[in-house]
């Protein structure tokens, strides 16, 4: 009885005991709390596509850590780890006594440590609560790790060291020393490279595979030969892991895409690991090649460049700036998404849209001359003119008053909130209202937008806002119908690539690329965009501080960066050639009428030429703005059968008449008519005995100053000079030598002209309303 009394009072105290000790526990955890680190203000890793690294972001403390969960990391580093390292983690509470126990034995017998005691929870304790190693500092890490296992498990504990063991210099983590040493992701590491990492951390500085190989590769060994002796590898690949040698590396952090990299950060603060859309081997190409193309242009000229998947509208390559780092061209400026004037970048959306509208085909007659657009007088780059010029020509040589005059007919605010719809926002300077200057690259515009609304012209017309991660939404919008888009895009595509004469080389082998430059006011911006059936790309060059680079323009700076890219795309995705819509169809048409072949006579067909129809519109030459000397058009009239002489409605005498028409011209295009071409829009003269019908009321236009055929010379070496004046008008006359506006004077006011090289010149003078005048003369050498 006496002992059953006494039994039940010690399992009391025991009870009684253990309850004390657990309360203890539970008030030391409640005092104490476990310090487990904090994501927020961390460090960072943006990844390419593929899970590469593309830049990584240190903490506060200047750490770079890639997170990584344990089902991304190779099982052979896990193997190495737990049978190396702790091979009772998955069955003790944190602390293993057995392991504790030898290890202090030995260090008895020793005098010194010959092998540790910690088991896995306990170094992850000392990573994120540090302590001096004192039994008191022991002590606490015993506490902590018994912590661990209560608060987080064994596999957030495992999760915490894969992201915290120290490597080696700013390293932690085995992501970011897998990448550091290997230049390859945990999860596809050797045997021999498991075993490195997972000896690593026992002595990061001393076994740092970069500055110490031979250290590295003996400790390596050691886990070899444990791992072979536990029978957890065979010998025979722990053999063939031996031979293997450890390869220094220099430690080094990825930075590809570093703008975009930095630009997402911003955008998902708090995330460790960011997915992008990059596609890290054709980022690597094009970063090279950028950098070495701008080697030889002038001080602080950047750039950016911009490469979309057309199917995803997903960006593959992304450079915001030249240099990174480089403050005299302010690299750390992102010029993807910069407002910069976008030059003539905008024109094929016009004329896409002018298509939709029925305004013009493909090979619809329009006129570069000079022209008076209100107070809006618009020249082109080049300051010369071309006359009559189809549509497709106006917009492959990038002619500035066939736009302007597009887009007066079409409307400024309707072209700017048609662009706005499909995702090109507009910047417009303060107080400023949609004008025709925004075509000439008067506004604002984003690289980033413009990519993707070039993309429409391999997408069926569809626009869409450039993706940088998976997550991102398809945000997509229509610029211009199937069929303008088709239209627009084989007019851009067989603009003449240059310095590649289409009649020496087999072309059939590149890329089929649709291409536009643009250049801004001033040479501040040159821009080159183009997009083939899978890509689309924007390449801008300049200066971020919008200083001018004198001779530097589109053509010429972007356009062979852009080209030299193109060719770099990858070639084995497959991605048909556009297929031309049911909605567009071939036609034959004449000029100036502009209307098919077969609904006019023969006599009409000035110039004929194969276009392309929209929705089966066939819309006539557009009318004349603010001639008032003859309208383009059909006009019909009776002559004389016998005399061809033209007859109005009042004669005095009988006629025999019969109908007649002619096709003229648009009255500004007279200058560059072939002499044909005049005399076939003329009207015959109208019949002594009949009243004047007004047809033939124009203004007489004369040069006066120089003869035609004259030859002129200088009495000294100072150039030629030619005082000259329009007789015959009032309006605003401009002065063209050689095709190139050189003077504008009004009605009978003269102006000088200064010819210093000698040959044969033509100068024309054309007013407002129409009138014109043409000679040629010569001028001698000095």
């Amino acid at each position: 009885m006496r002992a059953r009394a006494s039994q039940g009072r010690r399992r009391w105290w025991a009870l009684l005991a253990a309850e004390v000790v657990l309360i203890g526990a539970m008030l030391l955890d409640l005092a104490f709390p476990l310090p487990l680190p904090s994501a927020h203000g961390g460090g960072a890793v943006v990844l390419a596509r593929d899970g590469t690294p593309l830049r990584a972001f240190a903490d506060r403390k200047g750490v770079w850590r890639y997170p990584v969960q344990a089902d991304a990391v190779s099982p052979l580093y896990l193997q190495a780890l737990v049978g190396y390292e702790d091979r009772w983690f998955w069955r003790h509470p944190g602390v293993n006594p057995v392991a504790l126990a030898r290890a202090a034995g030995q260090a008895l017998r020793n005098g010194r440590v010959v092998s540790g005691g910690s088991t896995l929870s306990m170094q992850v304790a000392r990573i994120i609560d540090p302590h001096r190693r004192t039994p008191a500092g022991k002590l606490r890490q015993l506490f902590r790790a018994l912590q661990l296992e209560l608060h987080v498990g064994k596999r957030g504990i495992l999760q915490l060291y894969l992201d915290r063991a120290p490597f080696g210099g700013a390293i932690e983590g085995v992501e970011a020393a897998s990448w550091a040493y290997l230049g390859k992701p945990a999860s596809r590491l050797s045997h021999a490279e498991a075993a490195l990492l997972a000896v690593l951390p026992q002595a990061p500085s001393r076994l740092r595979p970069d500055r110490h190989p031979d250290a590295a590769q003996a400790a390596r060994d050691k886990v070899l030969v444990r791992m072979a002796g536990l029978g957890i590898w065979s010998a025979a690949d722990a053999h063939d892991a031996r031979i293997e040698p450890v390869v220094a590396r220099s430690l080094q952090a990825p930075r590809h895409a570093a703008l975009l990299a930095q630009r997402l950060r911003s955008g998902a603060r708090g995330a460790a690991r960011i997915a992008s859309t990059i596609d890290l081997d054709l980022q690597r190409v094009v970063e090279d090649r950028v950098a070495a193309y701008f080697s030889s242009l002038p001080d602080r000229t950047s750039a950016a460049l911009l490469v979309v998947d057309n199917a995803t509208m997903e960006a593959r390559a992304y450079v915001g700036s030249l240099d990174l780092d480089d403050n005299a061209r302010l690299g750390h400026v992102d010029m993807v998404r910069a407002w910069r004037s976008p030059g003539s970048t905008l024109k094929p959306f016009l004329y896409g849209m002018a298509l939709d509208d029925g305004l013009i085909h493909s090979q619809s007659l329009l006129v570069d001359a000079p022209q008076s657009f209100g107070d809006y007088r618009p020249g082109n780059f080049d300051t010369g003119f071309n006359g009559p010029v189809s549509a497709a020509d106006a917009l492959r040589l990038s002619l500035n008053i066939p736009a302007v005059d597009l887009l007066d007919r079409l409307g400024p605010s309707r072209f700017d909130a048609r662009l706005a719809h499909a995702g090109i926002r507009l910047k417009w300077p303060e107080g400023a209202r949609p004008n025709l200057s925004m075509i000439l690259g008067g506004v604002g515009a984003r690289l980033e937008d413009l990519v993707g609304a070039y993309a429409a012209l391999s997408r069926g017309g569809v626009a869409g806002r450039v993706r940088y991660t998976p997550g991102d939404p398809r945000v997509e919008r229509r610029v211009m119908s199937e069929g303008a888009a088709w239209i627009v895009r084989d007019i851009l595509e067989r603009t003449p690539r240059p310095g590649s004469p289409t009649d020496l080389f087999d072309t059939g082998g590149r890329s089929r690329l649709a291409w536009k430059t643009g250049t801004s006011y001033g040479y501040r911006d040159s821009w080159a965009l183009g997009t083939t059936p899978a890509y689309t790309i924007g390449v801008w060059v300049g200066r971020p501080d919008g200083t001018p680079m004198p001779g530097q323009y589109g053509a010429l700076t972007a356009l062979p960066l852009l080209l030299e890219i193109g060719g770099s795309l990858p070639r084995g995705r497959v991605a048909g050639i556009p297929r031309r819509p049911a909605s567009v169809a071939p036609v034959d048409i004449c000029w100036p009428l502009g209307t098919p072949v077969h609904l006019q006579p023969a006599a009409l067909c000035h110039r004929r030429m194969a276009a392309w129809s929209l929705d089966g519109t066939v819309p006539p030459t557009l009318p004349e703005r603010q001639a008032r000397a003859w309208n383009a058009g059909r006009e019909d009239f009776d002559i004389d059968a016998v005399t061809g002489q033209r007859l109005s409605a009042d004669c005095q005498r009988p006629h025999s008449r019969r109908p007649a028409a002619m096709a003229r011209w648009p009255v500004l295009a007279a200058p560059w008519l072939t002499p044909r071409e005049r005399e076939a829009s003329s009207l015959p003269p109208l019949a002594p005995d009949c009243a004047d019908d007004g047809r033939a009321r124009t203004m007489a236009l004369h040069i006066e100053g120089v003869r035609d055929g004259a030859t002129l010379a200088s009495g000294s070496h100072a150039p030629v000079r030619v005082d000259v004046r329009a007789l015959g008008t009032d309006d605003s006359v401009r002065w063209l030598v050689d095709g190139r506006l050189v003077a504008e004077t009004r009605g009978a006011t003269a102006t000088s002209l200064t010819f210093a090289e000698p040959g044969e010149h033509v100068l024309t003078a054309l007013a407002d309303g129409g009138a014109w005048d043409r000679l040629g003369f010569s001028v001698l050498a000095r």
